[in-house]
């Protein structure tokens, strides 16, 4: 439970349309005059990353007073990258695609060197771990790198349309908020134990409670931070035009675009279909490691191996998609997923056979590669290229928030059921997504034909 729980510190990646307005324009101090905006806030987000992965090697896990800097580093290490993910993707409109090759290295190299410093499943080394993150952080320096070659794309016309103080406005607000935000989870402490610990007892359920307490209490931190918002608008802290240009407008053209119906069930399409390989994945590795699998073996496997079955299914499911229409791999990727979330099942009751792990993960990233190429371009088919970037940056909000919320619980639900039910229900989870996806499809048709 205590492991999963950390998939929260990637909900950055969930809730970076907040401040992708902030990246998309604001000019940072010296440096976006010397590199250019683009390149100015992809070197701050590096950097930021590298000092997080710093931080998270100077602390160890396995010492209960260190977990909460590891947490501080996890959640500004999940900040960070999504900042550097709006930034690239604002690069990659703007100019070319960019090369993800990096990620053989962060996922397959990471388990490697850890392996190699001394560290196994049955005889944890910290050392080993923190001479890895260490590394880890020096390949940033690629990134880096890259940034300082690369060219700045043309500047658009919108760019610095607003002055440095209305920006300011707007960042104190975003600031405001977000301290809310982490105020209230601070002072609400007390209360979400008594609270779980009374419905517990109600529902004689302690991870049923424990999980609509954590849901309540999201939700009520979410509405402190944007009364908090709301109070600045009032005070005039932050200009109403600039608000309404980053944040209204480009929502406004998508239900403008779409009508009010057809757009509330693309959204549900769009947070939905990922949450099926999403709660299986935050379990992934623990399992295979329960299975009895070195880390050397899950590196090859799944981070290698694996890796490289994605990369092979996007092309295929660009290919398909492309032959076959968007919507119809839509629909056959979540269908596969459905299936091949099943197939872990037969790892459980394999032991340790490597053979059957390499059909599984070869089967599962097969799929996702499928999927993930239909997702995205069924993402970029929905933005308007008025407002490209934040409508995409809201869309791959979106499509994590509601899986990376419940993914928190995967190892709660392990505990609770066991690893066969758990499979079973990451798997039907996914089948109402088939639902949307007949429905979305429908729809979209109508509003074309009229």
């Amino acid at each position: 439970s205590a492991v999963t729980y950390f998939s929260w510190a990637a909900l950055g990646y969930s809730f970076k349309f907040i401040w992708a307005p902030l990246v998309d324009s604001l000019p940072i101090p010296y440096l976006t005059h010397k590199l250019g905006l683009r390149r100015s806030w992809l070197l701050v987000s590096q950097l930021s990353i590298m000092a997080a992965i710093t931080i998270m090697a100077l602390s160890d896990p396995s010492q209960a007073s260190a977990l909460t800097y590891m947490a501080l580093g996890a959640v500004l290490l999940g900040f960070s990258a999504a900042t550097q993910d709006i930034s690239i993707d604002a690069y990659r409109i703007e100019s070319v695609d960019p090369d993800m090759l990096g990620m053989i290295v962060a996922g397959a190299g990471a388990l490697y060197l850890a392996s190699y410093f001394g560290t196994t499943v049955d005889d944890y080394n910290y050392t080993a771990w923190q001479y890895t993150y260490h590394i880890m952080s020096l390949f940033v320096l690629v990134g880096v790198l890259a940034t300082m070659l690369i060219t700045e794309p043309i500047k658009r016309d919108k760019e610095h349309e607003y002055s440095a103080s209305q920006y300011k406005g707007l960042i104190l607000t975003f600031l405001f908020s977000v301290l809310g935000f982490i105020g209230f989870y601070y002072i609400s402490a007390d209360w979400a134990a008594d609270s779980k610990s009374w419905l517990s007892s109600i529902l004689n359920n302690a991870n049923g409670a424990g999980f609509v307490v954590a849901l309540l209490r999201l939700a009520i931190a979410i509405s402190v931070a944007y009364i908090i918002a709301k109070f600045c608008m009032r005070m005039q802290w932050v200009d109403k035009k600039l608000l309404q240009t980053s944040y209204i407008h480009p929502i406004k053209k998508f239900f403008d675009d779409y009508g009010f119906k057809t757009a509330w069930l693309l959204l549900a399409l769009i947070g939905l279909y990922r949450i099926s390989d999403i709660v299986l994945g935050v379990m992934s590795n623990i399992f295979y490691q329960d299975m009895g699998y070195s880390k050397t073996e899950i590196a090859d496997a799944v981070k290698l191996f694996g890796l490289v079955m994605t990369i092979f299914g996007g092309f295929v499911g660009g290919v398909l998609a492309m032959r076959l229409g968007v919507m119809r791999i839509l629909f056959l990727g979540a269908v596969l997923v459905v299936l091949t979330n099943l197939l872990f099942i037969t790892l459980l009751y394999s032991g340790h056979n490597v053979t059957v792990l390499y059909m599984v993960v070869a089967a599962d990233n097969l799929v996702a590669g499928i999927a993930s190429a239909a997702f995205v371009a069924f993402l970029s088919s929905l933005v308007n290229v008025q407002f490209t970037a934040m409508q995409y940056a809201i869309f791959s909000s979106l499509m994590t928030l509601i899986p990376k919320v419940l993914a928190g619980y995967s190892g709660t639900i392990v505990e609770s059921l066991g690893y066969t039910w758990f499979f079973i229900v990451a798997s039907a989870i996914g089948l109402p997504i088939l639902i949307l996806i007949y429905l979305a499809n429908k729809s979209l048709s109508i509003s074309s034909k009229s």
